[in-house]
C-alpha cells in the first residue's frame, strides 16, 4: 500500500509539471517571444499583501517596475499604485495544439504592471513563460528519444532472447559496444558534421533520432533477460506444444512480461534525454534561438556578468531538476511497486 501511495504522490507531481508545459500558453502569463526593450535583467516580480501604507490585501498584487537613474539594469517598485492578480485575464494569443487560438490565460495583471515570476533576460523577454515553452521542445525531445530507444530495445531483446543462437549473440555484442560509446561525445561529434543551414525543425529531429539511437543497448539487454526467463516457462512450453506460432507467443506470453521494464526504462531515460538536448543546446549544438528551449535559455550563464548578477536567469535548471526528480520517484516508485506485486 505504500508504495502505491508513493507511486501515485510521484505520478501526479509529474503530471502536474507535464500538464503546466503542455498547456504553456494558458499558463504563461505573456508571450515568450515579445522583446521589453526597456526591461532587461528583470529581477522577478514580487507579489504583495500588505501595501505600503500597511493594509492587508486579500487578493495578492504587485507593484511596476521602474528603472533606476543610479546603476545600469537597476530597478526599483513603484509603490504609487497596486495592480491586483486576476484569475482567467484575456491577453497575447496561442494556439492550443498548434491549431486553435485562445487569448484566455490563467493569470495576469492590468497594464502598465508586468508580470515577471521568473524576470527577464537580456532582451526583456519574461523568463517564466519561456522556461513554460521551452519546457515543451526539452521534453518532447527526451519523450521521443525514449520512445526510439525503447522500440529498438525492445525489438533487439526479444529477438535475441526468443531465437538466441547467433541472433543472441550478434544482438548483445553490438549492445556491448553501445555501451561503452561515450555518449556525449558521440552526439558533440555527430552534431558537429551536420550542416550548419539547417532549420530548427530538422535539428531538433536529428538530435532527437541520434539521442534515441544511442541508448537503446542498456533496455535491449533488460528485456532479453525477461524473455530468456518467459520462454521456458511451462505453460510457453505447453503452448508451443499445442502449435502455436513464435508470432502469438510473443504477443501473448512473451510481450506483457516485459511492459513493466518498459515503463521503469522509459521513467529513467526520459530525463537522461532531456540531460542530453539541455546539454547540447547550452553548447550552441541543438536549437538555437528564438526558438526557447532549457539548454538555450540556461546558454546565456556562459556569460561570467549574468553568471554572478543575475540568479533568476537559473530558473531553467531548476525547471530541469523537477523534472528530474519527478521521473526518478516514479520510476523508484514503480519498482518497489513491481517487487511488492511479486511477493
Amino acid at each position: 500500500m505504500a508504495a502505491r501511495r508513493k507511486l501515485m504522490v510521484a505520478a501526479i507531481f509529474l503530471l502536474s509539471l507535464h500538464g503546466a508545459i503542455l498547456f504553456a500558453g494558458f499558463v504563461a502569463p505573456q508571450d515568450p517571444a515579445v522583446q521589453n526593450r526597456d526591461f532587461p535583467f528583470v529581477p522577478p516580480t514580487r507579489l504583495h499583501f500588505v501595501d505600503a501604507g500597511g493594509r492587508i490585501h486579500l487578493r495578492p498584487f504587485v507593484y511596476p517596475w521602474v528603472a533606476r537613474r543610479d546603476g545600469l539594469y537597476q530597478y526599483e517598485e513603484s509603490r504609487e499604485h497596486e495592480y491586483p492578480l486576476h484569475l482567467f485575464v484575456p491577453g497575447p494569443r496561442y494556439l492550443i495544439a498548434g491549431c486553435l487560438a485562445a487569448h484566455t490565460h490563467l493569470f495576469g495583471v492590468e497594464w502598465p504592471a508586468q508580470l515577471f515570476l521568473a524576470g527577464t533576460d537580456n532582451y526583456g523577454r519574461d523568463q517564466f513563460s519561456r522556461i513554460l515553452f521551452g519546457g515543451q521542445i526539452s521534453l518532447a525531445a527526451g519523450l521521443l528519444a525514449t520512445a526510439i530507444s525503447l522500440f529498438f530495445g525492445l525489438f533487439m531483446g526479444c529477438v535475441s532472447g526468443f531465437y538466441g543462437k547467433w541472433m543472441d549473440e550478434s544482438a548483445m555484442r553490438l549492445a556491448e559496444l553501445f555501451l561503452v560509446l561515450p555518449w556525449l561525445y558521440l552526439l558533440l561529434a555527430v552534431r558537429s558534421f551536420l550542416p550548419l543551414h539547417v532549420s530548427s525543425t530538422q535539428t531538433f529531429l536529428l538530435l532527437v533520432a541520434v539521442i534515441g539511437t544511442v541508448g537503446w543497448a542498456r533496455p535491449a539487454r533488460l528485456i532479453r533477460g525477461v524473455v530468456l526467463s518467459t520462454k521456458s516457462r511451462k505453460y510457453v512450453l505447453a503452448s508451443r506444444g499445442f502449435g502455436a506460432s513464435n508470432a502469438y507467443i510473443l504477443r501473448r506470453h512473451v510481450l506483457p512480461h516485459t511492459y513493466g521494464i518498459l515503463l521503469t526504462q522509459a521513467a529513467l531515460l526520459v530525463p537522461q534525454y532531456v540531460i542530453a538536448e539541455v546539454t547540447l543546446s547550452f553548447f550552441g549544438l541543438g536549437l538555437s534561438e528564438p526558438m526557447p528551449s532549457w539548454g538555450s535559455l540556461l546558454a546565456s550563464l556562459q556569460q561570467y556578468n549574468v553568471l554572478v548578477s543575475y540568479w533568476w536567469m537559473f530558473a531553467p535548471a531548476i525547471a530541469l531538476v523537477l523534472v528530474t526528480i519527478g521521473y526518478l520517484s516514479v520510476a523508484n516508485a514503480f519498482e518497489q511497486q513491481l517487487q511488492s506485486d511479486s511477493i
